[in-house]
């Protein structure tokens, strides 16, 4: 029996997959707990059709990452340390949600988590940092403390 699943479900697929299990198994658990409904014509063509939509949206957040990350590459960001400066060290530290926070001062859209850091900047200087704008898009910045 062709089965439209409807959440994923282990060892068969994932939510909007399309499978073929026995009838006893559809039956019994699949359709009994709501994890799925038969594939008529209909489901069939009605979860193509859903498939091509997310596949376009995902192919067109891809390509504005794409643009995005031009823009912002090789760009810098100036930060000047308030957190108190002694011999060039800080008493505090500069985080991601900084960065994200001049970024976006500059006219560019970036949330805190797209940025990666591996600790706090704690020392005045120039830092190269990346921007990770889609899945297998990143972008290198420089950022400037002051």
């Amino acid at each position: 029996m062709k089965v439209l699943l409807l959440q994923d479900v282990k060892g068969q697929g994932k939510k909007g997959d399309i499978v073929n299990v026995s009838d006893g198994y559809a039956n019994n658990f699949l359709l009994k707990r709501g994890l799925g409904k038969v594939a008529t014509a209909d489901t069939i063509n009605s979860a193509e059709i859903h498939k091509q939509a997310v596949a376009k949206q995902k192919e067109a957040e891809k390509q504005q990452a794409i643009a995005d990350a031009n823009r912002l590459k090789g760009a810098t960001v100036r930060i000047v340390a308030d957190k108190g400066v002694q011999g060039g060290k800080m008493y505090g530290s500069i985080t991601n949600k900084e960065i994200a926070e001049e970024l976006n001062k500059m006219g560019y859209t970036v949330d805190k988590k797209q940025i990666v850091l591996k600790e706090p900047i704690r020392v005045t200087g120039l830092y190269t940092v990346t921007v990770k704008m889609y899945a297998e898009i990143a972008v290198q910045i420089k950022v400037l403390v002051e």
